[in-house]
């Protein structure tokens, strides 16, 4: 298949979880930077359909982020539609909301699977193909709870406290070479994973401060493809009381209670105002 044509500034972009929610989010606006997308997810139909709505800029191809063969087969598919990749956005990612005794051992599994066995191979696939072609930036979409673990989410905090202690491993392992690395850590966000959340009352917290629209992450996640930060937390003055935060465990202990107790009211406040039932009636 012929290549497209792109300006200097066009970059092949490859996003994961791009059927919905960030990773559509992203990929619909780094299109319309001019940059060529190509969408990926374990939902083959949902992905393709969305790639189709955004134009010829745009492709789909189906990837389960735990298989090393999926990721290979992403990335030969995006050179061949597009031309080698020039940035990766790891942004899938799960979570089974409930509190980790409430949690079957597989769900525990999943959680750890995807969220960063899964996000570690496709960037070690990145990493291979990258520096073969003397270029690329690796962009990983985190969480702010990478720095303050959260009642409700023990393993998922688990896994990106992980995920950011590999990125940061991995751009230190590679600062010699041709690679940039950011890391990038939303808040809660209107995504059918806060829709999940919303359903269930161990997740409260998630509801403390605003969530935020996917397309305001997007223009942190497209703006850095550009300016190349090593990392940022958002929102910017917020984000950065929570890193300190989590730093001091005392702190924690006394201070997320409060947050979850604030998150409960609004939270049953929110499921008033459409028409549901307040929490355990």
């Amino acid at each position: 298949m012929a290549r497209h044509q792109a300006s200097e500034k066009s970059r092949v972009i490859l996003v994961t979880g791009a059927a919905n929610g960030i990773g559509a989010a992203i990929a619909e606006l780094a299109i319309a930077h001019g940059h060529r997308v190509m969408l990926t997810d374990v939902d083959k139909d949902a992905v393709t359909a969305r790639a189709r709505d955004l134009g010829a800029r745009a492709a789909a191809h189906a990837l389960d982020i735990r298989s090393p063969a999926d990721w290979d087969r992403a990335f030969d598919a995006a050179e061949a539609e597009f031309g080698a990749v020039d940035v990766l956005v790891s942004n899938a990612g799960i979570t089974h909301t409930g509190h980790a005794r409430d949690l079957g051992p597989q769900q525990h599994r999943d959680i750890v699977e995807i969220n960063l066995l899964g996000t570690i191979t496709g960037t070690c696939t990145a990493l291979a193909r990258m520096n073969t072609q003397g270029h690329g930036h690796i962009i990983t979409v985190c969480s702010m709870t990478s720095f303050l673990p959260l009642p409700g989410y023990a393993t998922y905090c688990g896994t990106k406290y992980g995920l950011r202690a590999f990125h940061h491993s991995v751009a230190i392992e590679e600062r010699d070479g041709p690679l940039d690395f950011t890391i990038i850590h939303p808040p809660s966000t209107r995504t059918g994973m806060l829709d999940q959340e919303m359903a269930d009352p161990s997740c409260a917290i998630s509801f403390a401060e605003k969530s935020y629209a996917p397309e305001q992450i997007a223009e942190t996640v497209v703006d850095a493809i550009t300016t190349k930060p090593v990392e940022v937390v958002f929102p910017p003055f917020a984000g950065r009381v929570q890193r300190i935060a989590g730093v001091f465990p005392r702190l924690m202990r006394r201070v997320i209670p409060m947050a979850e107790a604030k998150g409960r009211r609004q939270r049953e406040k929110l499921l008033t105002v459409a028409g549901n039932p307040r929490p355990g009636k």
